[in-house]
C-alpha cells in the first residue's frame, strides 16, 4: 500500500516496541495518574466488533483490518460472529501478487503489504474458511504468532528470481515450488473441511455468511483526479489497482460519519507514521510549531527535537495538543510528496468524544491487546482526515446524496 516499504513494514508489523510503555519524563514532574491533560472519553456511538487480533511480526495489518471489517459485518447482518482466517487469505494473495511480478518481469514491487481489496477479490474468486481449519499462525515453524522474518527471506529473492530470469521461456513448476514455500508457513489452503457438523468449501462457507461481497466500494479524496470519478490509488500495495471513488475531504468525512452512526465499521488504510500517532492509543494531527510554542520554547525548531523529546511533550499536553487544520490542498501536497502513506490497515467502529468536546473516531488495531486502551486507538477526527489514504466501506453506508452523485 505504499512506496516507503521500510516504514511501511515497521508500521504494520508489530515489534517488541509496541509494549514500550511512552511515559512522560521525570523534568516534566508528571505520570499518567495525575496527568490533568489525559483524555477521558465518553461514547458517542459504538459498534459491534470481533475480538482484538495481533499479526506480531508479519506485515499483514491489510489483511487482519479488512477481515475484522468483514466480520463485523457479518455480524450486523446476521448477528452471528466468526473469527475469519487470515492465512488463508495471505497464501492465496501472496501466489497471485507472486504471478503478477512474474508477468511484468519484475517491474513491479513483491512484498508483504496489500491492500483491503486483496481480501475483497480473495473472499469473491476462492471463499474464505473459519479460524481453526488451517494451522494456528506461526504454529508451523515453533513460534505462538506469525513472524515472517525467515519466510519473506524466503519467498522474496525465490519470486526476483523468476521474475529476473534470463531465460526465453519459463516452465509452471516455479508455482508449485512458491506454493511449496506458503503451505510451509501458512498451511495448506482446503478444498473442503466440516465446520460445526456441516461440510464447506471456502466458496460455499463465505456463501453462508449472509452478506454480498458487490455492496463493497472504496472511497478516496485527491484533487490530481476529478471528484466523483473512480481511479487507482498509486501506491505499490495496491497492484490489483482497485477503482476507489473519490471524494472532496468534506464528503469524504461525511461517509465515515455516516457509516458509525448507521451501525457500520469501516476498513481503514492510512498514515501512521506521523508523531502524533502513539503507542499508547491516541493519535493526534499535531501542529509542531504551535506544541512547541505552548512549551514556552519559541525558538526550538519541533521537526529537530528527539522522538522521546516529542513524545514527552505531546503526553503532557494529552488532549489539549494543538492540531493542524486538515485541508484538501494539505492533503494533496502530503501524497505528491511521500509523507502522506499508506502504512497500515485498521477497523473505524465508533466515535467517542474527550473532555473537551473534541471528537475521536474509536479503532481497532490488530497488535493485540496493547497499549492504554488494550488494542483500541483514539484518533482525533483531524487525523483521519489527514491521514487517509483511502477505505473500504458498505455502499449502504453512504448518505443517499452522496451515493447519488457516485452513481451507486
Amino acid at each position: 500500500m505504499r512506496k516507503l516499504m521500510t516504514l511501511a513494514l515497521l508500521a504494520c508489523m508489530t515489534v517488541g516496541a509496541q509494549a514500550e510503555d511512552f511515559k512522560m519524563s521525570a523534568s516534566d514532574g508528571k505520570s499518567d495518574s495525575v496527568n490533568k491533560n489525559k483524555p477521558v472519553f465518553t461514547v458517542i456511538k459504538e459498534n459491534p466488533i470481533t475480538s482484538i487480533k495481533d499479526q506480531n511480526r508479519s506485515g499483514t495489518c491489510w489483511d487482519y483490518s479488512t477481515l475484522s471489517f468483514f466480520e463485523a459485518e457479518i455480524l450486523k447482518a446476521t448477528g452471528k460472529t466468526y473469527d475469519l482466517d487470515e492465512s488463508f487469505v495471505a497464501n492465496k494473495t501472496y501466489m497471485e501478487r507472486a504471478i503478477q511480478v512474474v508477468r511484468y518481469h519484475g517491474d513491479c514491487q513483491f512484498a508483504q503489504g496489500g491492500s483491503a481489496e486483496d481480501v475483497l477479490a480473495t473472499m469473491k474468486t476462492h471463499g474464505i474458511i473459519p479460524q481453526g481449519i488451517m494451522p494456528f499462525p506461526g504454529s508451523l515453524y515453533g513460534d505462538s504468532l506469525n513472524n515472517f522474518n525467515e519466510f519473506f527471506k524466503l519467498l522474496e529473492p525465490y519470486v526476483a528470481a523468476i521474475a529476473k530470469s534470463d531465460a526465453k521461456k519459463i516452465s509452471n513448476q516455479w508455482k508449485v515450488g512458491l506454493q511449496g514455500i506458503l503451505d510451509a508457513y501458512l498451511g495448506k489452503c482446503p478444498e473442503e473441511f466440516t465446520y460445526e457438523g456441516k461440510k464447506y468449501t471456502p466458496k460455499t462457507f463465505m456463501q453462508s455468511l449472509g452478506i454480498n461481497l458487490d455492496d463493497y466500494v472504496s472511497i478516496t479524496s485527491y484533487t490530481h483526479h476529478p471528484f466523483y470519478t473512480t481511479f487507482a490509488v498509486e501506491v505499490q500495495d495496491n497492484w490489483r489497482f482497485p477503482q476507489s471513488y473519490n471524494l472532496p475531504m468534506d464528503e469524504m468525512m461525511q461517509v465515515i460519519d455516516n457509516a458509525v452512526m448507521n451501525g457500520y465499521t469501516i476498513a481503514w488504510g492510512g498514515d501512521v507514521s506521523e508523531d502524533g500517532f502513539t503507542r499508547q492509543g491516541l493519535a493526534y494531527a499535531i501542529d509542531g510549531k504551535a506544541t512547541q510554542s505552548l512549551r514556552g520554547s519559541d525558538m526550538a525548531k519541533w521537526l529537530k527535537l528527539t522522538t522521546a523529546k516529542k513524545r514527552d511533550i505531546i503526553d503532557s499536553l494529552g488532549c489539549n495538543v494543538p492540531e493542524i487544520v486538515a485541508t484538501q490542498e494539505l492533503r494533496q501536497e502530503r501524497f505528491d510528496n511521500w509523507e502522506l502513506t499508506d502504512d497500515h490497515g485498521m477497523l473505524i467502529y465508533g466515535i467517542a468524544k474527550d473532555q473537551n468536546g473534541k471528537e475521536y473516531y474509536m479503532v481497532k488495531n490488530s497488535w493485540g491487546e496493547t497499549g492504554e486502551y488494550k488494542g483500541i486507538w483514539y484518533m482525533t477526527k483531524t487525523f483521519i482526515a489527514a491521514n487517509t489514504m483511502d477505505f473500504l466501506i458498505n455502499k449502504n453506508a453512504i448518505p443517499k446524496d452522496i451515493r447519488k452523485k457516485l452513481g451507486l
